[in-house]
């Protein structure tokens, strides 16, 4: 049956010569796995670009409820990014992102509020008036909300670990903020928020691992 849906691409893989497998958070059915015939073809290159991770897509598609492959019938990206893929900090950013959404995004009962909570994310970090330095820590607050350990205050991510008063009060503020709120952290600080919210994401996720990412992301974001 086809239906109609907006989806992230969250990774791809390749398969055989010249296809692909590609993974796709959408708003309908949640994390999907659709095969593409002949992407990777000479002919067909310039098609590829659609899968790329984090590319917005409208889409339609078959879907078989319990089938570990479906297809796409058609595609569009509905946002090209402006600003993101030529600025090192928000790609930076970006990159980041990605490990993390592929570390914790499984199968989501509320798929539908995930998927626009992280387009408009994503939407939001291409924009030239919103500071990408801090966009990862809202998003990591913002994010486990849908993850079922949503945090409201700088107690629920502490836990048991001591912190002075100043990275309490900052954690506060980026709880209560939007991605387009300003804030003037020093480097210090913005790693020790970092480090503090990936400890309380690892309470919570036992499969997270190492976040590979952070060591570029804390050298271009500085």
């Amino acid at each position: 049956m086809l239906h109609k849906t907006r989806g992230i691409v969250f990774r791809f893989t390749r398969y055989g010569e010249t296809s692909i497998i590609v993974s796709i958070f959408t708003e309908v059915f949640g994390m999907q796995s659709y095969i593409v015939n002949g992407v990777r073809s000479k002919s067909a290159r310039s098609k590829i670009a659609l899968y790329q991770p984090l590319t917005l897509l409208d889409l339609v598609v078959y879907h078989r409820e319990n089938a570990n492959l479906n297809r796409i019938k058609e595609v569009k990206c509905f946002y090209p990014y402006q600003h993101l893929p030529t600025d090192v900090r928000r790609a930076t950013v970006a990159m980041f992102i990605n490990e993390i959404i592929n570390k914790t995004i499984r199968e989501e009962s509320h798929a539908g509020d995930l998927c626009e909570f992280l387009i408009q994310s994503l939407m939001a970090l291409d924009q030239p008036a919103v500071q990408p330095e801090n966009f990862h820590l809202i998003f990591l607050i913002k994010l486990c909300r849908f993850l079922g350990f949503g945090v409201y205050s700088h107690r629920e991510v502490l836990g048991g670990r001591v912190s002075s008063a100043d990275i309490e009060e900052a954690l506060d503020k980026l709880i209560a903020a939007d991605y387009a709120q300003p804030f003037s952290f020093s480097l210090a600080q913005r790693r020790e928020l970092m480090d503090l919210l990936l400890k309380f994401y690892a309470d919570h996720i036992d499969t997270l691992g190492e976040i590979r990412s952070v060591s570029v992301l804390r050298e271009v974001i500085n």
